[in-house]
């Protein structure tokens, strides 16, 4: 079996209106839909870290760190998140390795 690789994406929204003033419904519909993509990625075991930023500006972010068999397979997962299928989120694509991860996360992960 080839050895995984490390990679993250980072996504913004395409349209900040949608943090600052809400979402439309079909961004509604699609954020929904990237919610569960990155769940069942997470209990697949290929998302390792899933979370964003608690801002509603410029800045706000998404991170997905996850594995993959090859660029490409990493390029694919991140290309079928419905959000960045959908252009409600524009995506940055980065090879990444982790090199510290703590063992207990009880303390912040939820629900």
């Amino acid at each position: 079996m080839a050895k995984k690789g490390q990679y993250l994406y980072i996504i913004r929204p395409t349209r900040l209106e949608m943090l600052t003033e809400g979402p439309t419904e079909r961004e509604e519909k699609i954020v929904s839909q990237h919610f569960t993509y990155l769940q069942d990625l997470t209990h697949q075991g290929v998302a390792i870290l899933v979370g964003r930023s608690q801002t509603a500006d410029a800045d706000s972010l998404g991170i997905i760190v996850y594995q993959a068999s090859s660029e490409e397979a990493a390029h694919r997962l991140m290309e079928n998140d419905p959000a960045v299928k959908w252009g409600v989120m524009r995506a940055s694509f980065y090879p990444f390795r982790i090199a510290l991860i703590t063992a207990d996360t009880s303390d912040f992960l939820y629900d």
